[in-house]
């Protein structure tokens, strides 16, 4: 382990304890994302896809679909160079962060808006059609909410502990199993918590609807977790480099100090 590791001053910052703020804040970040951008669908292969997937029909899904797996390989990162401690204090503060967005969100929109505030160049002539824009944009129905938060947090503290378990199984070895294993669990877990609650409970789907729009969605991240797979070991490798450690000496089961 590299002198920044063993010889610490008091109020100094270790590379190790900066790199990690510098993980979590990313990921805080992220999932904020993840919550503004994901209201906004999009039709995957409008114009028709291949037959395997929902039948070869257009498949509906949120825009958060390019932020949310970089969560799950950054929850991965964390777990293999701090350990479970740290990648659940990772999930726990994005919580709170994604919490603290929507509270801030809940009091900027009903504020009445200046006269002086318009768009023409994007054909907002007045202040009033662009706040119904504004609105939009920032609309999060509550039973939406309600899914969405549930099944981040129950789906990535899942990811860190099958992460974990992966390790065990796996010896140590073979990092790509315990990335895919855990992701795409996770994932799955993810994917049927947050369109069961909000597909049945909120816009009534029947559960044959549901099953099938699960399914797409989830074949898609299927695709996504596996394409980040080289991701990780990049990840990995820049990490314990910048931070002077051997891959063999990384606690994965202990935070560094």
């Amino acid at each position: 382990m590299s002198g920044s590791q063993s010889t610490h001053q008091p109020g100094a910052l270790t590379r190790s304890e900066g790199l990690y703020t510098f993980f979590a804040a990313t990921f805080a970040v992220v999932l904020v994302l993840t919550n503004i951008v994901g209201v906004k669908l999009f039709l995957l292969f409008p114009d028709g896809g291949p037959s395997w997937l929902n039948g070869g029909e257009p498949v509906t899904l949120t825009s958060g679909i390019l932020t949310y797996p970089i969560t799950f390989l950054l929850t991965d990162l964390v777990a293999e160079v701090w350990g479970k401690k740290r990648a659940d204090l990772m999930v726990v503060l994005g919580f709170v962060m994604s919490l603290l967005m929507l509270a801030i969100i809940k009091l900027a929109v009903p504020l009445i808006p200046s006269p002086v505030w318009t768009l023409p160049a994007l054909g907002f002539e007045d202040s009033d059609s662009l706040q119904t824009a504004y609105q939009a944009t920032f609309f999060y129905p509550g039973i939406l909410l309600g899914a969405s938060m549930t099944a981040y947090l129950v789906a990535q503290l899942f990811d860190v502990r099958l992460y974990h378990f992966w390790w065990r199984v796996t010896k140590g070895k073979h990092m790509w199993i315990r990335n895919n294993g855990s992701t795409l669990i996770s994932q799955l877990v993810d994917t049927i918590i947050v369109n069961s609650i909000f597909l049945r409970w909120g816009l009534q789907f029947e559960w044959s609807m549901i099953f099938e729009i699960i399914v797409a969605v989830y074949i898609c991240k299927v695709v996504l977790a596996i394409a980040d797979t080289p991701l990780i070991y990049l990840g990995r490798a820049l990490t314990l480099r910048y931070l002077g450690i051997e891959r063999e000496a990384a606690p994965q089961h202990a935070p560094l100090a």
